[in-house]
């Protein structure tokens, strides 16, 4: 099959080299120098009795436009008020629908952890996230080169930034670290976008018995976060699931009270 990832990455590429012509990495780091509290997902999602982290997405390339109207305050305040331990916001337009002022407009409204989801391929985009209000940004080990994750998770951390490094295969394991906070486990294949939440038991059980564990993609019912709970998991990405009802707020605020 195709690989869709392989697309994205090319055209990230393009994007990035766009915004540096526009505002230049030197105009973007002098923006990150204002403190500001940021909030731990880690500690959010180890302290949670959920683990929900709530996700903002207009559409995807496997399902197209999900819910291409939602607006994102309205939307992530409603999450937060049902529940959410944390929230990821795609921030990417092409394959989508996303932006970065998604993220900037979502950040006044709530007081949980935010995660940039996007596809993270140099550190422009890292003091974008800063800039724009994020907590956390996750890094796809299947993106990026060993060393290339490594320069980038170390550059996050500089900025106060937490690192949510995504695998979905065995041979990425090298690419978790003790300077890892949080390792997700994607359910979806990158290159198919074929998912198997299987995936997600699999892989848990050869990773380092402290790591917090996220499990990403194809999560739809209740029973299934139970059972990767007691697999070990701490956080459950969700967001089609929620994403693609009227009231995405709403159908979270149920979703955990089968939960518990």
């Amino acid at each position: 099959m195709k690989d869709i990832l392989m697309d994205i990455i090319e055209a990230k590429r393009i994007t990035v080299s766009a915004q540096k012509k526009a505002i230049s990495l030197g105009m973007l780091q002098d923006g990150a120098t204002e403190e500001r509290r940021m909030i731990s997902m880690r500690q959010a999602l180890a302290n949670s009795t959920s683990g929900i982290i709530a996700e903002f997405k207009r559409k995807s390339p496997s399902k197209g436009w999900i819910n291409k109207d939602a607006c994102v305050e309205e939307v992530t305040a409603a999450y937060a008020a049902n529940g959410a331990s944390a929230l990821s916001i795609l921030t990417d337009n092409k394959f989508f629908g996303g932006d970065l002022k998604d993220l900037r407009n979502a950040r006044p409204g709530v007081n949980i952890p935010i995660l940039r989801k996007d596809f993270i391929i140099d550190e422009y985009q890292l003091y974008q996230a800063k800039i724009v209000g994020a907590d956390a940004v996750l890094l796809i080990a299947a993106a990026l080169e060993k060393e290339e994750c490594s320069f980038l998770a170390a550059k996050a951390h500089e900025l106060g930034l937490e690192v949510l490094l995504e695998i979905h295969s065995e041979k990425e394991l090298e690419y978790v670290d003790s300077s890892i906070e949080m390792v997700g486990v994607n359910n979806r294949n990158l290159g198919t976008f074929v998912t198997d939440v299987e995936n997600s038991f699999q892989l848990a059980a050869l990773l380092p018995k402290d790591t917090l564990l996220v499990s990403e993609s194809g999560i739809s019912s209740p029973e299934t976060v139970i059972k990767l709970r007691e697999a070990g998991f701490r956080g459950f990405l969700i967001g089609e699931n929620f994403m693609k009802t009227n009231n995405p707020g709403k159908a979270l605020g149920e979703f955990i009270k089968q939960l518990n």
